[in-house]
């Protein structure tokens, strides 16, 4: 029997599983009528996913437009044709910089910049993905992306890896940037190995991994869930009273003294209600949750 389960489960997933893997076993042991995650990590990856319940799964867009941060392995000297270490090698080269030589290349990167997605990716052309085009031998045009690297710091070299810190924008393709940094050194390099540490206000060091989650009894996992407003930290709180809240409520636009902008709003009760957005001097609602649904 499914239920109606609201909340936000930060949840570790581990190497070996995808994401929608993890996400059918967490919403089979809550027993949740609806459920999401908020941006795909391969199987090879592991770490932060945070996967939405019930209200909850109105609000994961901004989880997934956030900014990531990342821990990177970065193998250099041998290419795959996956950008990765599940792909096959596709040629080797020796590895003869420094780590003087590779800390100066890392900072070439951050910034904004065009990166070209994988072939091997999820990404779609004409309702296929383009994975699918790559393992039948088809080249297909891949349009470049403006992705933002807001940082990258190296944390270890032990030749030939590189274990890497980024911080970088929605969209952004690590094994692609393990590429772009492995041409830049001029030996190639894959992506060995990935762990998701943040996504947006979120850190790992919240999240449960799955193991844990699949020991605990009902309400242990029930305590683990976060509020509904939880992806929506970043964004400002507007308390409203009852008769803007009830205006809102039937698709009005209020007035409001307000600065301009997009804002969380809570009724006069102090419960959530959703995400709504001043311009001109009016309140119009953006997304508002199912107040009959246990939101608090």
């Amino acid at each position: 029997m499914r239920r109606r389960v609201d909340g936000v489960l930060l949840l570790d997933k581990p190497r070996g599983i995808t994401s929608n893997g993890a996400l059918a076993r967490v919403k089979h042991l809550y027993a949740a009528e609806k459920a999401g995650h908020t941006g795909t990590l391969d199987p090879l990856a592991s770490g932060l996913l945070p996967i939405c319940f019930g209200e909850a799964t109105k609000f994961a867009g901004f989880l997934l437009d956030a900014p990531k941060r990342y821990v990177a392995t970065v193998r250099f000297g041998v290419t795959t044709s996956t950008l990765d270490a599940e792909g096959d090698i596709v040629a080797t080269h020796p590895v003869d910089f420094g780590v003087d030589a590779l800390r100066d290349a890392l900072r070439g990167f951050v910034g904004p910049q065009l990166q070209t997605p994988p072939a091997h990716s999820a990404l779609k052309l004409g309702g296929r993905p383009y994975y699918e085009y790559a393992r039948a031998g088809i080249d297909i045009p891949r349009a470049p992306r403006e992705v933002v690297i807001a940082s990258m710091e190296l944390l270890d070299w032990q030749p030939p890896d590189a274990v890497i810190d980024v911080e970088c924008s929605k969209g952004t393709y690590v094994r692609t940037l393990a590429d772009d940094v492995g041409r830049a050194m001029g030996c190639g390099a894959h992506l060995f190995a990935l762990r998701r540490t943040r996504t947006g206000t979120f850190a790992i060091d919240a999240a449960s991994s799955l193991a844990a989650v699949e020991r605990m009894d009902d309400a242990s996992r029930m305590a683990l869930l976060l509020p509904v407003d939880a992806p929506l930290a970043a964004i400002a709180r507007l308390d409203l009273d009852d008769a803007v809240a009830a205006a809102l409520a039937y698709g009005q636009r209020p007035c409001t003294v307000a600065p301009a902008g997009r804002y969380r709003v809570y009724g006069p009760d102090g419960r959530f209600a959703g995400v709504a957005e001043v311009a001109s001097g009016q309140l119009a609602a953006i997304r508002l949750v199912d107040t009959r649904k246990a939101c608090a």
